[in-house]
């Protein structure tokens, strides 16, 4: 692809939460999306889908509502449960955004935050 061009990406981002309260699963998701969003120039009508996984100790609300909430309610949206492994981070939301963007894949700047940080020591922040 040449440089400028539109193409389409996957950006990753996770975030945790302190406890399963449906008030925080919508605060710490919706802020996630939006530094998702913030860091890699992303617009709304840009945006293609977003799957969402919980982990297994998050039923309180589901990571979805949060997007509706910021204004991505006409965007297609899936939430399922984490794969439960042993010793995996607790209270984890993940986020996986299909979009059009003319960054290029090394561009594009993933968002972990919170106690989902260690997740990807690899990336900058």
């Amino acid at each position: 692809m040449r440089e400028g061009e539109w193409r389409l990406v996957a950006v990753r981002g996770a975030t945790t939460v302190d406890e399963d309260e449906a008030g925080k699963v919508r605060e710490r998701t919706a802020e996630l999306l939006e530094t998702m969003m913030e860091r890699n120039d992303i617009r709304e009508d840009a945006i293609i889908s977003i799957i969402f996984t919980a982990t297994a100790d998050l039923v309180s609300d589901f990571p979805a509502v949060a997007a509706r909430t910021i204004g991505l309610s006409q965007i297609p949206l899936l939430c399922s449960q984490e794969i439960p492994v042993a010793g995996s981070i607790e209270r984890c939301i993940r986020v996986l955004m299909h979009t059009y963007t003319i960054k290029t894949r090394d561009e594009i700047r993933h968002a972990y935050l919170r106690g989902a940080m260690q997740l990807r020591t690899d990336l900058p922040e």
